[in-house]
C-alpha cells in the first residue's frame, strides 16, 4: 500500500474532481528512474513529483520517468513524460454547402435600381 499525506489526500481529490489522471507510477522502471526526491543525506528516496493528464488523453502518455542530470539546485529530480499524438484530418465529402443567391431578378432594369435604393439605404442607416 502506498502512505500517502494529508497533502496526497488533497491532490488526489483535485485530480478526481478535474477529471485528471495521475501517472507517474504505472510504468515499469528501476528504482533510479521512478524516485523523483532525494534527502539531502542520501538515504531517502521517494516518488513525490507526478505528473497529472486529463483522463481524455490518459492513453497517449507512453512512459514517465525521472531525469537525473538536470543542473538545478534542488534535490528533487525532473520528471519527463512522453506522449503520443495522434492527428486526425477533418475530411470532408466534397460537397460543400454553398448558399445559393437568387441574382437572376436583377436583371429586370427597375428592380436593380430598388435593390440599389434599398442598399443605399441600409447602408447610411449605419
Amino acid at each position: 500500500m502506498v502512505e500517502r499525506n494529508e497533502n496526497g489526500e488533497r491532490f488526489a481529490n483535485l485530480c478526481v474532481f478535474n477529471k485528471l489522471v495521475i501517472r507517474g507510477t504505472i510504468f515499469p522502471h528501476k528504482r533510479i528512474y521512478k524516485a523523483a526526491w532525494i534527502s539531502p543525506d542520501h538515504t531517502t528516496e521517494n516518488q513525490i513529483d507526478h505528473i497529472c493528464i486529463n483522463k481524455k488523453f490518459r492513453r497517449t502518455m507512453e512512459d514517465v520517468r525521472t531525469r537525473r542530470g538536470a543542473d538545478i539546485a534542488s534535490h528533487h529530480h525532473l520528471v519527463v513524460a512522453n506522449l503520443k499524438l495522434k492527428l486526425t484530418n477533418n475530411w470532408t465529402t466534397g460537397q460543400t454547402a454553398l448558399e445559393r443567391l437568387n441574382t437572376s431578378f436583377l436583371r429586370d432594369t427597375d428592380k436593380l435600381n430598388e435593390f440599389k435604393i434599398a442598399l443605399n439605404n441600409r447602408f447610411q442607416a449605419l
